[in-house]
C-alpha cells in the first residue's frame, strides 16, 4: 500500500454497491517538478519510468488494470482493453477489475453507470468533444435507456476560469439554444467565460440522462489538481470507475 489512498478524491453519487470509482489528484507519485507528483500522462514530456510507477501505483491501490486511451477529443467510444491503448475519449466495460479512464487536466472528465451496476463508463470532454456529442456516444454505448445511467462529473476547469471565444458559444447554441445561458460575458472583447458544467447537464438532459452529479470544482484555481490554463508544462490526472470483483478494492 502507498500513501496514494489518502490523497485520492472519491464521488459522492449514488452509484450501485459494486461500482467503484475514484480520482486521481498531484500527490502520492514520484514525478518531479513541473510534473510533481502523480502524473499519469504519457504524452507531457514526463519521464517515463515515472509515469509507469505511477499507474502501477494507482492500480495496484485497487487490484485493477485501468485501461488507458490516447485521448485525441474525438466522439470515439470503445470497450476498454487494459493491454492496449487505441483512439478515443471514451471507454466502456462491463468486466470486474478493468478500469474505464479518463485522463484530464482542465477538460471534463465524466464517469458513468447504469442503475443495475452491470456496465460502467469513462469520457474526457474537451469543449470540442463536448460540443460534437462525446457524452451522448457514451450514453449510447449502453444497452439501457438513459434513464436508467448515472453520471457524475469530476474536477474541470470552472466557470470564473474558462474564457473563450464566441467561436465556443455558437458552436454549442447552434445544436442547443438553451446553452447560451453557460457563457456571461468576459473581461476582454469578444471573449465569454464560460460553464462546462452546465454545458454537459445540459447535453446529458438532451440525450435523456437526469441522474447527473458531481462538478463545482475548478482545476485551475484549486492546487490539489494539474491544471493545463495555469501551467501549459504540467501533467494529467485520472477519473476511473469500475466493477468490483474478487481482488478489487473497494473505494
Amino acid at each position: 500500500m502507498t500513501d496514494l489512498s489518502g490523497s485520492l478524491l472519491l464521488p459522492d453519487w449514488p452509484a450501485p454497491a459494486n461500482v467503484r470509482a475514484c480520482v486521481t489528484t498531484r500527490a502520492g507519485g514520484v514525478s518531479q517538478a513541473p510534473f510533481d507528483s502523480l502524473n499519469l500522462g504519457d504524452h507531457v514530456g514526463d519521464h517515463p519510468a515515472a509515469v509507469v510507477e505511477n499507474r502501477r501505483r494507482l492500480a495496484e491501490l485497487y487490484g485493477i488494470r485501468p485501461a488507458w486511451l490516447r485521448q485525441v477529443h474525438s466522439t470515439d467510444v470503445v470497450e476498454a482493453d487494459p493491454t492496449r491503448q487505441p483512439e478515443a475519449d471514451a471507454s466502456w466495460s462491463a468486466t470486474p477489475g478493468i478500469a474505464c479512464t479518463a485522463m484530464t487536466a482542465d477538460c471534463l472528465p465524466a464517469l458513468f453507470t447504469n442503475r443495475a451496476g452491470t456496465q460502467v463508463a469513462a469520457a474526457h470532454a474537451g469543449w470540442r468533444g463536448l460540443a460534437n456529442g462525446v457524452l451522448e456516444a457514451t450514453v449510447a454505448s449502453f444497452d439501457v435507456s438513459p434513464s436508467d445511467i448515472l453520471v457524475w462529473l469530476g474536477p474541470a476547469i470552472g466557470p470564473g476560469a474558462f474564457e473563450v471565444g464566441e467561436e465556443v458559444r455558437d458552436a454549442f447554441t447552434s445544436q442547443h439554444s438553451e446553452a447560451a445561458a453557460a457563457f456571461v460575458s468576459g473581461a476582454q472583447p469578444g471573449k465569454l467565460m464560460a460553464d462546462i458544467y452546465a454545458l454537459a447537464r445540459l447535453r446529458l438532459s438532451s440525450a435523456g440522462v437526469q441522474a447527473v452529479y458531481g462538478g463545482g470544482l475548478c482545476t485551475v484555481t484549486d492546487p490539489r489538481w494539474f491544471s493545463y490554463r495555469r501551467a501549459a508544462r504540467t501533467g494529467r490526472f485520472a477519473s476511473l470507475v469500475w466493477l468490483a470483483g474478487e481482488g478489487t478494492g473497494a473505494a
